[in-house]
């Protein structure tokens, strides 16, 4: 399966590079844990308490953000959210990049084209994100009105 990259902004300002991992024989985690650009996504996956969930039967797909988007976050951020008394906090914005189904790029552009131009994915956070079609670009929308590229 391919893997949904993302150019754009989303949820942090400065986040610029996400990737999505649709569960398929692996589980998230696995999935995340075998890319050598998301270390730093294992590392607040596991400061959130979140290995767990995301190694549950899903299906799961997570926008996430590669230790390059990391980097981008204001001085301290990071390390701010990583603390034990920040767990909460590190959840929410986990959570929301994580949509409860198995979607690859295939599937993302089908539920457009199905909702005649527009998808919606509900976040396991409760978030939404809508997806639309740009020319041969998928735009994810968040609730900030931010659009997001995929680079498929």
């Amino acid at each position: 399966m391919k893997s949904i990259k993302l150019l754009g902004v989303m949820f942090f300002t400065t986040l610029t590079s996400i990737s999505a991992f649709a569960q398929n024989s692996k589980t998230v985690v696995e999935n995340t844990i075998a890319s050598k650009d998301h270390t730093t996504l294992v590392a607040a996956i596991t400061a959130a308490g979140l290995v767990e969930t995301l190694s549950g039967k899903g299906p799961f797909t997570v926008f996430a953000p590669t230790n390059t988007a990391f980097v981008k976050l204001p001085k301290g951020t990071l390390e701010s959210l990583l603390k034990p008394e920040n767990k909460a906090t590190l959840q929410a914005i986990l959570t929301y990049h994580v949509v409860a189904s198995n979607l690859d790029s295939k599937a993302v552009i089908a539920a457009i084209k199905a909702g005649n131009g527009s998808a919606i994915l509900t976040t396991v956070q409760g978030g939404k994100l809508i997806g639309s079609i740009d020319g041969k670009n998928v735009i994810l929308t968040d609730e900030k009105a931010t659009n997001l590229k995929l680079q498929l």
